[in-house]
């Protein structure tokens, strides 16, 4: 007979106690142990799927690679996030803020998707809700099947009985397991249930999507072992006042985490946006003072951003230093910066720094742009419209090469830019560029000079 063990589970961390515990030892956060039965199977309880004993150690010069055929998730940005499409049997996690779009994407995944049967199991809507959405999203296709249910072993046997070349749960949150005695969505649950499923899509085959919840620190909900049981990890970001959404891979088994995809929530669904620069720079009509253009990499894929300042006098003692999309502590390094190698007075001076379009950039290349929109700011003096920039600013106020140069540059041009300033070039990858594109500016004040000359 399985014997029941009883224990505290943290629902922040995943720590284990004997006992109550007021406080987490492990994460230092207050009240959340929860009295959680485990039942532990003896020597003649069967898991959930039985393990493979045939298994033994073999020599890796003799292991058959194989290059396995990626499947279409019917969305070319998709596709191109997981480094060309779903690897068979692979476990993907998308997480994301209530109400940015996890269940829309997901469902517009399985409703374009090329797959000859998806099984979308939902626990947190009903079958006419899901029919709903998919109207509004202008897709109904046969191989679609709908299942609302939150008992793991009943997931599974319609699994088994329906054959899906896709199973998608909506969300990992709200399954739990017979074997356990803890609520659904409990520390316990989450990482059994996950598991279970595991093994079933590296048994089978089949690729399996888990959306998952975030807590109000923004990182998945449920234990850390979530993030290292499956193979994909994905991060869909955005914010409630713009329409863009942002695809972020956090960790990718089958490809690289450097990339990037972007969309446009509609009333219709979630639009692909195959070039973000051109959507980002559609309002550049006139010259403004405290505006400039600067190229960074989204993934390996250049994009161009703008960026907007505003110095103004400060009416208060304390100046006010407010930045969107834009890291205020490296803001504040830049002012220094201006501060100390061109005499400017910045501590008696108001700054607001945004980043059109509601995007968050953390490549250290916008610190050129930056500078630039601040000094354009200051002397009310407009960046000319066919400037692009890209550099890292130093403390010594030196202006620092940035990776794929090359690529930002040519994007920049393909763009109607025809100056993009950066650090110094060398003669050999200058000479492969057009001519007139590229201008080294090496310290800050030979940006002022060339500001102040436009």
């Amino acid at each position: 007979m399985a014997k029941v063990k009883s224990s505290y589970v943290c629902q922040n961390c995943g720590a284990t106690s004997v006992k109550w515990l007021g406080r987490c030892p492990a994460c230092g956060q207050w009240n959340t142990y929860v009295e959680e039965k485990v039942v532990q199977p003896t020597s003649h309880t069967k898991g959930l799927i039985e393990i493979s004993r045939q298994a033994h150690p073999q020599n890796l010069r003799e292991v058959q690679s194989s290059n396995e055929v990626r499947l279409d998730a019917g969305l070319q940005e998709v596709n191109r996030l997981l480094g060309g499409g779903i690897v068979p049997g692979s476990i993907i996690l998308l997480g994301g803020e209530p109400g940015i779009g996890k269940s829309t994407l997901s469902l517009q995944l399985a409703l374009h998707s090329h797959f000859e049967k998806i099984l979308y199991v939902s626990g947190e809507e009903s079958a006419s809700q899901i029919r709903m959405r998919a109207d509004r999203l202008g897709a109904l296709p046969e191989n679609c099947l709908i299942l609302n249910e939150t008992l793991l072993e009943s997931i599974l046997h319609h699994c088994s009985e329906t054959t899906p070349g896709l199973v998608v749960i909506d969300s990992i949150q709200t399954l739990y397991t017979e074997t356990m005695d803890s609520s659904a969505g409990s520390v316990a649950q989450v990482r059994e249930c996950a598991a279970a499923l595991l093994r079933y899509a590296k048994t089978s085959g089949v690729p399996v999507l888990l959306i998952g919840h975030i807590n109000k620190e923004g990182t998945l909900a449920g234990p850390k072992v979530l993030e290292h049981i499956v193979d994909v990890v994905l991060q869909f970001e955005g914010d409630s006042t713009h329409s863009y959404r942002l695809l972020r891979s956090i960790k990718n088994r089958f490809g690289s985490t450097y990339e990037l995809a972007m969309f446009e929530m509609q009333s219709s669904g979630l639009r692909e946006i195959t070039n973000p620069s051109e959507l980002l720079l559609s309002h550049r009509e006139e010259s403004l003072s405290g505006i400039a253009v600067g190229v960074v990499l989204n993934g390996i894929r250049p994009l161009l951003v703008e960026v907007q300042a505003l110095v103004s006098n400060s009416a208060y003692g304390t100046p006010q230093r407010s930045t969107t999309g834009y890291d205020p502590r490296r803001l504040n390094m830049l002012l220094a910066v201006l501060e100390r190698r061109l005499n400017l007075r910045m501590s008696t001076k108001d700054v607001f720094l945004n980043i059109a379009g509601g995007l968050k950039i953390e490549d250290p290349a916008v610190d050129l742009a930056v500078l630039g929109a601040i000094l354009s700011s200051v002397y009310d003096t407009a960046i000319p419209l066919d400037w692009a920039l890209s550099g890292e600013v130093g403390l010594a106020g030196e202006i620092r090469s940035v990776a794929r140069a090359d690529q930002r540059a040519l994007e920049a041009h393909r763009l109607g830019f025809h100056r993009f300033l950066s650090a110094s070039f060398p003669r050999e990858a200058a000479s492969a560029l057009p001519s007139g594109l590229c201008h080294g500016v090496n310290k800050v004040e030979e940006l002022t000079k060339l500001l102040l000359r436009s």
